[in-house]
């Protein structure tokens, strides 16, 4: 995703058929249903019985603006059944009080569907500003579903402070990869882990003399601004997830054609291998310490 600006950043490289809005001072309404219509829809997909509770993700939205928590991004991917693109899946970004100057921002991120896909689910967020990477936090804060029955909205806001509540951890943990120096054999040990979630296991084996994986562990540490130079955990962890989920990397393919890494596809897959690269980040972080 592209960094941020004072009017509204449009972009489609979140993923093929997937489109996302972010705004640091908050979305309105108008804004979001140009992007993500599935948010405002008027009812449930045909195919879900009556056992399914629908409210809509607006209005669980509105109760959330009235605890102080502000929309600053939004994402809805594409769906291939006719019919299906009104109710899809969509994902929300929230941040909660006043607008602050922190490198790191904390978000709630919500995800909901309305063809039956998904809960109601709330994850614990980071939007690291000078690169505008939407981290995805691991095992540190509780992820929460609520499932489409009963008092929906009443339980979304209790989740949503939940989540809140638990970003001290998460400070603590942040502040604790920002200590850690790794070796550069220990950046490189990372970064080829992380090629493995990204591309699969066997891309870490000998491929004809070559790896199989398109680009290698040292350009996925690259640094792509001044600000991402270190050798932190922290820092290594900020180059290699950015390069990973953006994409954009000359690389090449198993035949040797040149390509360019593409940037991850749809909301599920940038969530999992968000969350994914959080936990090999901890894991070093255990092994360091």
């Amino acid at each position: 995703m592209h960094t941020l600006h004072a009017t509204p950043t449009l972009t489609t490289r979140f993923a093929y058929g997937t489109r996302v809005l972010r705004q640091d001072s908050g979305l309105a309404e108008h804004q979001m249903r140009q992007v993500a219509p599935s948010i405002f829809a008027t009812g449930k997909h045909a195919s879900r019985s009556e056992r399914y509770s629908y409210i809509p993700t607006i209005e669980v939205l509105r109760g959330l603006q009235k605890e102080n928590f502000r929309p600053v991004m939004v994402a809805q991917g594409a769906s291939r059944v006719e019919g299906k693109a009104d109710y899809t899946k969509h994902l929300i970004r929230l941040r909660h009080g006043e607008p602050n100057q922190r490198d790191e921002a904390q978000e709630i991120i919500l995800i909901n569907s309305h063809d039956g896909v998904s809960a109601y689910q709330m994850l614990a967020g980071l939007f690291r500003r000078v690169c505008a990477n939407g981290l995805v936090v691991g095992d540190v804060v509780e992820d929460l579903r609520v499932p489409h029955k009963g008092q929906v909205q009443d339980r979304v806001i209790e989740g949503a402070f939940r989540v809140l509540d638990q970003f001290q951890a998460v400070d603590e943990h942040t502040d604790a990869m920002k200590a850690l120096p790794l070796q550069p054999a220990e950046e490189r040990a990372f970064a080829t882990a992380a090629l493995a979630l990204r591309f699969g296991e066997n891309t870490v084996a000998d491929f004809g003399g070559h790896t199989a994986a398109p680009v290698t562990a040292e350009q996925l540490i690259e640094a792509r601004r001044p600000e991402d130079l270190g050798h932190s955990l922290w820092h290594t962890f900020q180059r290699v997830q950015e390069n990973v989920i953006r994409g954009g990397q000359s690389g090449r393919g198993p035949k040797g054609r040149r390509l360019h890494t593409r940037p991850v596809n749809s909301i599920d897959r940038n969530v999992s291998l968000n969350r994914a690269l959080w936990l090999l980040a901890e894991e070093m972080r255990k092994l360091k310490a």
